[in-house]
């Protein structure tokens, strides 16, 4: 193992040890990502490599004090497009804003990073205002599947993924409004996590879904992804992980199980054969409500709604800038009055309180993060039929958990030599701790190392 693919843990370890320095790391990434840059990819917006480079020579300075702030201590992350780091543009990936004025001040996610000692490298590249699942971005370039350049990296945190995937980053800093964490993690083997929203501070962000958006990791592991959201939310998380024998799992083929691209399935299924194994209760149960969300969204929803509210007047002024399939999607929202919002959130309400009855035997809900592999870029940029169709399929299922307010990890599941598939473990609202430690557990299994 390299120290570019090394986890955040291991390589707190190197560091600690003296095995590597911040600066070295830095610069072995910063090249990485800037070979990947000369070769056509568009993972970066931006890198900030001289930034980047003094703070990795602030933290090797500080360790030499004997200062270390947390596991992040002179680790490299990315940035996402939309969030706001003192003195950048944020763009979120569009025209429209690329002549905005530089932030004065970092989101408070990003001042949390800075807190914690990790190295900012640039900012990664993105679905225009983060309003897709795909990943694609007619103005920056498509980021490329890691595993068949032929296919989408999944969005909206496209670049973020790719970034980890490559070993540009040690873990990204990316959003999810409906799955743009974890359908890139899923599409590129990777791990991610979407918090419940609360648990992390959106200040200085720009919104697409002020109800929906949340922020969080993409990395290696379930624990880089818990030492990033420590960092992120303030929050202590445990380390440990419970034994496997005892706890109840529940799956649904309402909605969520249904149209599942056969090897998708198969990895699924693999996945709750080997929790079975290792003596998990692994359950089918109903949730017929479910059903019930396209013609709840049929509108638009909630995503549009308020992605209206923030846009009306940019689009306004500049349209003719934006991807006009982002566009479409947005005036969506127009259409929309007040009383079809309050129904919107009436029935969110509701269906949030039938989830607490349907989740309450199990100590997690498991499905397919996405319900198909990674498509392919080519019929997707040629037709907006295709397009449109692709995208509602790719954000079903992770788009249930925004909607329910809940929290959910994506860890690979699939095997080797197989494109990536993304098994998800999720649950309401507060249950970040819980369902980060049942990742542990989980991901110790897949990966051959877990106890029964």
């Amino acid at each position: 193992m390299t120290q570019l693919t090394k986890t955040i843990r291991e390589l707190a370890a190197d560091l600690a040890a003296g095995r590597i320095t911040s600066m070295a790391l830095t610069q072995q990434m910063l090249a990485r990502a800037e070979a990947h840059r000369a070769q056509g990819g568009y993972a970066y917006v931006s890198l900030d490599g001289e930034q980047a480079l003094m703070e990795a020579r602030a933290s090797d300075a500080a360790r030499a004090a004997g200062i270390v702030a947390s596991p992040l201590a002179g680790v490299p992350v990315s940035i996402k497009d939309l969030f706001d780091v003192r003195g950048q543009v944020s763009s979120a990936a569009s025209l429209a804003l690329a002549d905005a004025p530089p932030a004065d001040a970092d989101a408070l996610a990003v001042a949390r990073l800075r807190a914690a000692g990790a190295v900012l490298l640039g900012r990664t590249n993105m679905s225009e205002f983060a309003f897709s699942g795909l990943g694609l971005n007619p103005h920056y370039g498509t980021p490329r599947n890691p595993h068949d350049h032929t296919r989408v990296a999944g969005g909206s945190t496209s670049g973020g993924a790719v970034t980890v995937a490559l070993a540009m980053a040690a873990g990204a800093l990316g959003t999810d409004t409906g799955g743009s964490i974890r359908i890139p993690s899923a599409f590129c083997g990777l791990t991610g996590f979407k918090p419940t929203a609360a648990s992390v501070s959106l200040a200085g962000t720009l919104p697409l879904s002020r109800s929906l958006d949340s922020a969080g990791p993409i990395a290696h592991s379930v624990d880089c992804c818990a030492i990033l959201y420590a960092a992120l939310s303030g929050h202590d998380i445990a380390d440990g992980a419970p034994a496997l024998k005892g706890l109840r799992f529940g799956f649904t083929s309402d909605y969520v199980g249904a149209n599942v691209e056969p090897q998708v399935q198969q990895a699924f299924g693999r996945a709750l054969d080997k929790l079975r194994a290792a003596g998990a209760q692994v359950e089918q149960f109903d949730f017929p409500e479910l059903l019930e969300l396209p013609g709840i969204n049929g509108g638009g929803g909630l995503v549009a709604a308020e992605a209206w509210h923030w846009h009306k007047v940019l689009l306004e002024k500049k349209g003719a800038q934006y991807d006009q399939r982002v566009a479409a999607r947005i005036r969506r929202g127009q259409q929309q009055g007040a009383a079809d919002y309050i129904d919107l959130l009436d029935a969110r309400a509701r269906l949030i309180a039938i989830a607490k009855q349907r989740l309450a035997p199990f100590d997690a809900w498991l499905m397919p993060s996405v319900a198909v592999l990674a498509p392919q870029v080519a019929p997707l940029e040629a037709d907006d039929a295709t397009f449109f169709a692709t995208n509602g399929l790719v954000l079903r299922n992770a788009s249930v958990i925004n909607f329910l307010d809940g929290c959910a990890l994506s860890l690979p599941c699939h095997a080797e030599g197989e494109l990536p598939v993304g098994l998800g473990i999720c649950g309401l609202a507060g249950a970040d701790d819980q369902v980060l430690q049942i990742g542990r557990a989980v991901e110790a299994l897949l990966r051959g190392s877990g106890k029964e």
